[in-house]
């Protein structure tokens, strides 16, 4: 079974798996642990943060920035399709007691002067904008990387109004390799990123959120709130060190697999490709191809592959870690036996 469901089922690497044996460990609640220690401070100097902090997940992580950034009753401006707002079981809601006001964007990237008018003005019958999020890569149009003057736009913005930018940062390192834009460079237009050490880089578990010392001592007790406070984390810390050391450039390899199966699937009758291409994602509308997302699928799983639904006529291929260029071949050999090519 080729399994290009998402690039969170990649499996750690060996040197993964012996770092966590080998860990040196502490209790992490007590600001104790070596490993995960150097772990924070790896990714803050990365991201050009004062500080980080090691989290189980990246929801966790995006919950975390949230609940520090914000009060009840305030309101939270994000881009309609965000994983905030999309794939996070309303938490921000339930949890920090605060409402999405959202902005259809274009490719994941939301305008500036839409961001200027959503900004709440003082009056009694509005909340107060709290938070502006943004995210790079944007997930729900494709892992398309969001232009690096978007940011900076956006963050003048909010600067201008005193209101803080997160940035949901989950495959932040496959932005990084694809634009040739620093890590450094796209976190500097926000006040807070979370970025995930597992999806492409491989690691079994666990986020970075990274921000001022001071943000980051508070966002800490809210980690401890959500029962987030591990004890000798070292030993799923270490991977994410290997994760950061080694295994950003290789993201690469998963960009040019999407690329060159979005090129092979441009040729399957009524494949239709619904996005460019940036990163390790390929959304296909089968519609044509006479299915729904639901058919398609489920002749996928006959043929040895797995993908996701990612609407009523959408399926999402991610490249990962564990495809390797041959299977790319595979893929796109059994789609056409199934399905059929475009006649010459």
């Amino acid at each position: 079974m080729i399994d290009l469901r998402s690039d969170t089922v990649t499996k750690p690497t060996e040197a993964m798996r012996q770092a966590a044996f080998e860990a040196e460990v502490g209790d992490d609640v007590y600001e104790e642990d070596p490993t995960v220690t150097r772990l924070e401070a790896t990714a803050a100097e990365m991201l050009g943060k004062e500080a980080a902090l090691f989290v189980t997940s990246g929801t966790q992580g995006n919950q975390i920035a949230v609940l520090t950034h914000c009060q009840p009753g305030n309101e939270i401006v994000m881009e309609e399709n965000a994983h905030l707002f999309v794939y996070e079981g309303a938490a921000i809601s339930a949890f920090a007691g605060v409402q999405p006001r959202t902005i259809r964007g274009k490719r994941g990237a939301m305008a500036p002067d839409d961001v200027r008018g959503a900004i709440r003005s003082e009056d009694i019958h509005f909340p107060e904008t709290g938070l502006i999020c943004l995210e790079n890569t944007h997930n729900k149009a494709g892992g398309v990387v969001v232009p690096l003057e978007n940011m900076q736009e956006i963050y003048e913005v909010a600067r201008e109004h005193g209101i803080p930018v997160h940035l949901d940062g989950a495959r932040l390192f496959n932005a990084s390799v694809a634009s040739g834009v620093s890590l450094k460079r796209y976190a500097a237009q926000t006040d807070t990123v979370q970025v995930c050490l597992s999806k492409g880089l491989g690691a079994p578990v666990g986020s970075i959120i990274a921000g001022s010392s001071e943000f980051i001592q508070r966002a800490r007790k809210w980690r401890k709130r959500l029962g987030g406070g591990l004890r000798q984390v070292g030993m799923i810390a270490a991977p994410g060190l290997i994760a950061l050391t080694e295994m950003i450039d290789r993201l690469k390899e998963d960009h040019d697999h999407a690329k060159r199966l979005a090129d092979g699937l441009a040729n399957g009758r009524g494949l239709v490709l619904e996005e460019q291409v940036d990163t390790n994602m390929v959304l296909v509308n089968v519609k044509e191809a006479g299915h729904d997302a639901d058919s398609f699928l489920a002749a996928l799983e006959e043929e040895g592959i797995k993908a996701v639904k990612y609407g009523p006529y959408t399926i999402r291929f991610v490249t990962n870690y564990g495809v390797a260029s041959k299977d790319i071949d595979t893929v796109t050999e059994r789609i056409h036996n199934r399905f059929g090519t475009v006649s010459s």
